[in-house]
């Protein structure tokens, strides 16, 4: 994770990933801008290249072929990078409003989301039509239909509703890959119908005759059914009503027209066309709002309306680029020049293309292999990353004009810091940060955080024990919140795995310098994660230390309860021979971060890494005990290997692992294989003396996980046989994905207690 060179004292919030914001992103890697923290929030984080799709669809393409990695360009460009759903705009407040997170404040904000079919326009096209976007929801419905028309014995009918270049290339990219599927499956291609149907009398009604005439044949020639003047009213269920009167029977219908701007706009109180799409000037600024920029398909250009067509959106990526680092500066914003005449290459589906630019018309597979050759080009630029590719420079000054008191507080950041109670965070900014957020409130506090005083006074309710536990650890992703979250539930594993309950926890946290209201805010994300995972584990935040350090960090030290008499207590050392070793969670956190330090890790193997990160075991614990587990400890820093040794040697036993059964992080083999792996692997690995047949099992492609560093891991525990396939199946009920992974052996003559299976 890149660190800032200088104190932040700006934010430039970007919400989407459309094509002119992935150029923004390239730019600010090639040229980062001090004082200022980028933001990006995305709904998905593989954004397509609309130029490819059809491609994709039509099977010439992988799917990391015509998608953009916004994660790992966010990365590249040193920006934060927030998987949310926005929501709204509080431009009061200046914060965007999103779904699952608190609100991120701005100081200049950029919405680039594109556009959406108006499904709900039309009676049932919502409930009987495949929108071509989100993209991430048409993806999964193309893949579902490929599958029925498989299983599919009788014809099918697709339908597609929408004529321009969209709509078309969409129909011949289907009917190309499912008449070559067809033919590997031993079908002939003619038990599938198409149907294209255009509002308009014409088909792609913004090109030139010829370039429709030979559409045209094309279709004609794939036996295309094409209905002109054809307005789709009303969809049912396998049925497609038109304006004229008839009617058509559709297994599956997709919606390429009739496009619209989110919905969540229309409350943002900006200025909007009548198809919810953002008025914006010449200089992408919105009409409404000077420090609100908006580009790409889900903007109207008022001084001339644009065709929705990525081309627009990709030149718009420079001015815009411009426009926002100009309004820190308080510079002359640049006007954005459309280009009068555009050149369009739509294909045909197979590896033919038709060029069409003003009155020119070509067509041609070297037309189609021009085309492959400028889409791979631009593809390159943002997936083809390496960390010295971006141009992140030593702190320098910043060229943003501040205001007295904070030109101030930014002297101060990069000044020398004080140590001791001098490098605590102010009074003021913690109050303020802390104000919104809202810990649980137990009865056993009898001094905490709705009192402040030198320290929390808990009360140990009759007939229980206490729990310490401590764990602190920098931040390994550009989200404050997020970070929040998993630190705090990375920190009450260890009360969990014993079988406690938490009951209260002190924070420690370390903060880079700056701004005081960007310290604050950064606080505040932070905490406010943390505490909500402290709630929802019944655990009061009753205090803690707050400091400024060089990279943010966190730490908790949290107290649990448990009986007195012990019983219910989970320890390391009563494994028994016989035993099954039950994993709740998959492995692999360790080389995937490290990978995504590096630009190696593909943006969905991080979300869906974090997403198990954020995944309590409260909840597994009871399960198990329940089970009748014998011993249990949560996977944290020493990996699977270190924490098997530490429960083995105190019960006096020994245990076997299956490498090919262990749960694995998607990706995580991948990186590993590539040699990538965690700063801590090599002092795991001197643990390798504990493995019986070390040399044998060092080439599975699940050796190095073994010894893989796990963050907020899940559950290794052992249950008597008779009770593992019930407890496996109880906790997979819960939502965990458990696995058995080896077993418990009666301590043999051999000093290594630990033997792999291959």
């Amino acid at each position: 994770m890149q660190q800032a060179s200088s104190p932040v004292v700006r934010d430039i919030v970007l919400v989407g990933g459309g094509h002119s914001h992935v150029m923004v992103l390239r730019m600010f890697a090639m040229r980062p801008m001090p004082g200022v923290r980028l933001t990006v929030i995305c709904t998905d984080t593989d954004t397509p290249y609309s130029g490819m799709l059809p491609g994709y669809v039509a099977g010439h393409y992988s799917y990391d072929d015509v998608h953009i990695d916004i994660r790992k360009l966010a990365e590249f460009a040193g920006a934060r990078y927030f998987k949310d759903e926005v929501t709204g705009i509080d431009r009061n407040m200046q914060r965007v409003l999103c779904r699952n997170r608190p609100p991120v404040p701005y100081d200049v904000l950029s919405i680039n989301v594109g556009a959406t079919p108006a499904v709900h326009a039309v009676p049932g096209a919502l409930e009987h039509s495949i929108p071509v976007k989100p993209i991430r929801h048409f993806n999964e419905r193309w893949l579902a239909l490929l599958g029925r028309v498989r299983e599919r014995t009788q014809p099918t009918t697709i339908a597609v509703v929408g004529a321009g270049a969209g709509g078309v290339e969409l129909t011949l990219a289907i009917q190309h890959r499912l008449k070559h599927e067809m033919a590997k499956w031993g079908r002939t291609a003619d038990t599938v119908k198409f149907h294209l149907f255009s509002a308009d009398p014409v088909i792609l009604p913004t090109h030139n005759a010829r370039v429709r005439a030979a559409f045209m044949r094309t279709l004609e020639a794939r036996a295309v059914n094409v209905h002109l003047s054809a307005k789709v009213t009303r969809l049912e269920k396998d049925c497609l009503h038109t304006e004229n009167g008839d009617t058509f029977t559709t297994h599956d219908t997709f919606w390429v027209t009739q496009a619209t701007g989110p919905a969540w706009l229309k409350e943002t109180g900006l200025a909007l066309d009548e198809n919810n799409f953002i008025k914006v000037r010449e200089t992408l600024q919105t009409e409404t709002d000077p420090l609100i920029f908006a580009a790409g398909d889900c903007v109207t250009f008022t001084r001339r309306r644009l065709e929705k067509a990525g081309v627009f959106a990709v030149r718009m990526g420079k001015p815009l680029n411009d426009n926002l680092r100009h309004t820190l500066e308080q510079k002359p914003l640049i006007p954005y020049r459309p280009q009068q005449k555009w050149l369009a290459l739509i294909s045909t589906g197979d590896q033919h293309a038709i060029a069409s630019r003003g009155a020119l018309y070509a067509k041609g597979n070297w037309v189609w292999r021009w085309k492959d050759q400028i889409d791979r080009r631009f593809m390159r630029k943002f997936n083809e990353l390496e960390p010295a590719m971006s141009h992140q420079t030593e702190a320098a000054q910043s060229p943003i004009p501040l205001k007295q008191e904070e030109q101030t507080q930014a002297i101060s950041a990069i000044a020398m810091r004080c140590g001791g109670c001098g490098a605590k965070v102010g009074a003021g900014v913690l109050s303020s940060a802390l104000a919104n957020i809202e810990p649980l409130n137990r009865p056993e506090v009898l001094i905490g955080l709705h009192a402040p005083d030198d320290a929390a006074v808990v009360k140990v309710p009759p007939g229980k024990a206490m729990v310490h536990t401590v764990d602190f650890f920098r931040a390994f992703i550009n989200d404050p919140y997020l970070f929040g979250r998993i630190a705090a539930n990375h920190a009450l594993g260890d009360v969990f795995a014993m079988g406690g309950e938490a009951m209260s926890a002190t924070a420690v946290a370390t903060v880079p310098p700056g701004l005081e209201s960007k310290v604050e805010d950064t606080v505040f994300q932070m905490m406010k994660g943390a505490v909500d995972v402290l709630n929802e584990a019944g655990c009061a935040l009753v205090g803690g230390h707050t400091g400024e350090g060089q990279e943010l960090a966190l730490g908790f030290a949290v107290n649990g309860v448990v009986n007195e008499s012990l019983e219910g207590v989970l320890t390391k050392g009563a494994m028994r021979p016989g035993d099954v070793l039950i994993l709740t969670k998959p492995i692999g956190t360790g080389t995937l971060f490290a990978a995504h330090a590096q630009l190696k890790a593909k943006g969905r193997w991080i979300d869906n890494a974090l997403a198990y990160m954020q995944m309590s075991n409260r909840l597994a614990m009871p399960c198990l005990i329940e089970h009748g587990a014998t011993a249990c400890t949560d996977l944290t820093g020493f990996g699977l290997l270190g924490h098997l040794v530490e429960m083995t040697r105190p019960s006096g036993v020994d245990a076997e692992i299956d490498l090919d059964a262990l749960p694995v992080l998607e990706g995580a083999t991948e990186t590993a294989a590539l040699g990538i792996l965690s700063s801590l692997q090599p002092a795991n690995v001197r643990l390798r003396r504990a493995l019986q047949n070390q040399e044998a099992a060092v080439s599975h492609p699940h050796y190095p996980l073994i010894f893989d560093p796990q963050t907020a891991g899940g559950l290794l525990a052992s249950v008597p046989a008779e009770h593992a396939d019930a407890a496996i199946a109880a906790l997979q009920a819960l939502g965990y994905p458990a696995v058995k992974i080896g077993r418990v052996l009666a301590q043999g003559d051999a000093m290594a207690p630990i033997k792999l299976i291959l």
